[in-house]
């Protein structure tokens, strides 16, 4: 039982949707308070790779640098699709805020015009400079972007407004979608 926080403990979870532009705004938001996330992808296997990169947005567009030579690279260069997990850091279920992105991801060549524009989208300098590295000028290496077809955004804060917590926003569509909650779980 939560002492602090009774609204954690409704059962089953609100399922109240948010406008689309309210849930593009609350994914924003994600993405402007961290810039740390975890990118999945698919090694040649078959089995997952999660790896942790530092990302920047513009809009609901991510770009990352995957190192050169690393699986993730060559994971992304054998099949596009990846996930993105980004979450702030948490201290209880009452403010847990984050988003997963579903998606391919592109890998921009050096020098190109997507490229030019995701190095100054993507903050090279801070990143170069705590690295040791070279600040002439943006990194010599591809830049991946992430424009998602589903993310999957998760605030539990939004159930003490009546809102469910977990809200899907798809590229494809205007209506956002929830997913049904439960604070309870049964044994096994």
């Amino acid at each position: 039982m939560s002492v602090a926080h009774k609204w954690l403990e409704q059962d089953p979870w609100p399922t109240k949707q948010m406008s689309r532009e309210m849930l593009e705004s609350r994914i924003e938001r994600v993405l402007t308070l961290t810039n740390i996330g975890y990118l999945g992808t698919v090694s040649k296997s078959g089995s997952a790779i999660v790896s942790p990169l530092e990302v920047y947005a513009e809009g609901l567009s991510v770009y990352f640098l995957p190192q050169p030579g690393s699986p993730k690279l060559k994971a992304m260069q054998r099949d596009p699709r990846v996930s993105l997990a980004i979450a702030n850091p948490m201290a209880g279920w009452a403010c847990v805020m984050g988003a997963q992105f579903f998606g391919n991801a592109t890998l921009l060549e050096v020098d190109t015009p997507e490229w030019k524009h995701g190095m100054k989208v993507f903050k090279w300098v801070g990143s170069s400079f705590e690295l040791g590295r070279d600040l002439s000028g943006p990194p010599r290496t591809m830049i991946a972007r992430l424009d998602p077809d589903r993310i999957v955004y998760t605030e539990h804060l939004l159930r003490k407004q009546g809102y469910a917590p977990r809200q899907i926003w798809r590229k494809d569509s205007d209506d956002v979608q929830v997913v049904q909650g439960t604070a309870k779980f049964k044994p096994v």
